[in-house]
């Protein structure tokens, strides 16, 4: 029996981080910078106002109040503007370029606000109010390293300096195939023995939760038919997820079919809930294969899916956060194999607790979906007295 650490291994080697492709702005928030961002301008790429006031070359001036003719305006679209003329001013607008021969701004509201001419009432040093060129970013300076994530405000510098397309690792393409010939669509009417298809539905959540982009496809049993359908998805998939069909009745056939498509291997692995996980690839394409048990399915996402999808998007963080918490009622985990407890963590760090959610083992969906965290029960023991502290997986 493999251990999960071992599992887990087998997992990550068969994933590489996804090739950077350069991809508009508006596809590339939340994904990973594949290469560093170099600047090649200036920001500002000029001299620009910081205020809405007048421009002046305070050499000129004398000790206020003084009066200057105002011999043009500038607004912040201008492409256009005229110089400076010694001892007069130029009405300008907030983010408008200065002006050649000017060097100060005064504020509107330290003059009379004039059209024609202007009376200035306060003094300011020389460069008040104006945003250098260049004082925010200078050429070939590195503004953003590879492997950082962007987000709204790296989003917001690369439009600045003109980039439409950014190099990244882009989101994961996470093909999820739900197997059995029992499974049935969410609201469709169902006969007797046949179930929801939740796995494909939450798998297809919990890629999502990662950045992924999903495909989710329900299938029989049948090997001809299910052949047909992982050859199909083959094309448009970096990964693919299948859950269910890994037992051991003749209408399993999950492992029969991708053993003759690629290179795979099945393994009984030392966790609870689940048991028997597949990994290997076809081609290029790494695939993992999930229970169907429903908290089965979603316990091995987090535990072994969750990382390879997170190294394959080129993120540096893979695991969730681990938090020590104290139990408040004890229970008997299986021994031998590392068990996931859905709980309630309450609490604040150094002083957290955990409320075991749901009555039994193989039925705590309605648990799953209350948690906010698993309890890791190790290896080697078998039953969980009150007050012991558990390391936790925090799902939030």
């Amino acid at each position: 029996m493999r251990s999960v650490g071992e599992h887990l291994n087998l997992c990550l080697l068969a994933a590489d981080p996804l090739p950077g492709l350069a991809v508009p702005l508006e596809d590339a928030v939340d994904c990973v910078l594949a290469r560093d961002i170099v600047s090649d301008s200036f920001l500002p790429d000029t001299n620009r106002a910081g205020i809405d006031g007048y421009a002046i070359a305070s050499a000129t001036v004398g000790a206020p109040p003084y009066t200057l003719p105002v011999t043009a305006e500038i607004l912040a679209g201008d492409t256009t503007w005229t110089q400076l003329v010694s001892a007069t001013a130029i009405r300008i607008a907030s983010g408008a370029p200065i002006p050649p021969g000017a060097d100060t701004l005064v504020p509107l509201e330290a003059s009379d606000m004039g059209l024609s001419e202007v009376e200035i009432r306060q003094s300011y040093p020389q460069g008040s109010f104006v945003i250098p060129q260049g004082i925010d970013v200078s050429p070939d300076a590195v503004l953003l390293d590879a492997g950082q994530r962007l987000d709204a405000k790296k989003i917001a510098l690369l439009a600045a300096l003109g980039l439409s397309h950014v190099w990244v690792h882009p989101r994961v393409r996470v093909v999820v195939i739900a197997v059995g010939d029992e499974l049935v669509e969410p609201g469709v009417s169902r006969e007797p023995g046949q179930i929801n298809d939740a796995n494909g539905h939450s798998l297809a959540a919990a890629c999502q939760e990662c950045d992924a982009k999903t495909f989710r496809v329900l299938v029989g049993d049948d090997r001809g038919k299910l052949r047909e359908t992982i050859e199909d998805q083959l094309v448009r998939a970096d990964v693919i997820l299948t859950t269910g069909g890994l037992s051991y009745g003749t209408a399993d056939t999950v492992k029969d079919v991708l053993t003759s498509l690629g290179e795979m291997r099945f393994d009984n692995v030392a966790i609870a809930p689940g048991r028997q996980l597949g990994v290997g690839k076809i081609g290029e394409v790494p695939v993992y294969c999930l229970p169907g048990n429903p908290v089965a399915a979603q316990v091995a996402f987090e535990t072994f899916i969750r990382p390879v999808l997170r190294k394959m998007a080129g993120r540096s963080v893979l695991y969730r956060t681990s938090v020590p918490a104290t139990m408040t009622q004890g229970w008997t985990s299986p021994a031998g194999r590392r068990e996931f407890v859905p709980i309630a963590l309450t609490g604040n760090p150094g002083h957290y607790r955990g409320e075991v959610l749901g009555r039994h083992p193989q039925a705590r969906l309605a648990a799953l979906a209350r948690s906010n965290a698993f309890a890791v029960v190790p290896e080697d023991v078998t039953q969980v007295e009150p007050e012991t502290m558990l390391h936790c997986m925090v799902l939030q």
